[in-house]
């Protein structure tokens, strides 16, 4: 392993000393992304429901990452409020945790009935994207009811269908924002 090692940083000390500073900018591109995200808020927030959204949302998540490899994750349990942030929070916690980009999730269950705790496993996943200076990037949501028509099923497994959803519509959001920017150059 160490061998492995030795003969692939020697690989990539002779190949950026060979390849022009263009190639150099190029490769920067492919450079491993480091991304935080929060804990998600929960709406409406009620204890005993914060500690297993936070679970299935963190497996999603992790899944997802685990396909992509040119990123990596990096957990914060801060609990941040989706709708008020501000770009210095944000700042803040891209600089003490070295992030290159800030995930900053919601989690809407569904009230269904008259009672104050009966719900649906239907979800609402909301994600707004920042990068390490604050500013917003992207945001997405993805409704597991309008989106699937789920009606049977558990809400840890809504809430990672949801965080998929989001995910996805949100790479798709940057291939189309990265493709507009190489065209206006």
């Amino acid at each position: 392993m160490k061998k492995i090692l030795f003969y692939t940083l020697i690989t990539s000390i002779f190949i950026i000393s060979v390849t022009p500073c263009n190639a150099q900018k190029a490769s920067s591109d492919d450079k491993i992304k480091k991304i935080l995200y929060f804990n998600p808020e929960v709406e409406p927030y009620i204890e005993e429901i914060k500690e297993p959204t936070n679970h299935a949302f963190f497996s999603a998540v992790s899944d997802k990452l685990s396909t992509l490899k040119k990123n990596k994750m990096l957990r914060s349990d801060i609990d941040l409020v989706y709708d008020s942030i501000d770009a210095k929070t944000i700042m803040e916690y891209s600089k003490n945790n070295d992030a290159d980009f800030v995930v900053v999730p919601k989690v809407k269950y569904f009230k269904v009935g008259i009672g104050k705790y009966v719900f649906s496993n239907q979800v609402i996943v909301s994600m707004k994207l920042f990068d390490a200076d604050g500013n917003l990037i992207t945001s997405s949501s993805y409704d597991t009811y309008k989106k699937n028509m789920r009606l049977l099923g558990t809400a840890a497994n809504s809430i990672k269908i949801g965080t998929n959803g989001a995910l996805k519509d949100i790479i798709k959001e940057l291939r189309k924002l990265k493709n507009t920017s190489t065209e206006t150059l």
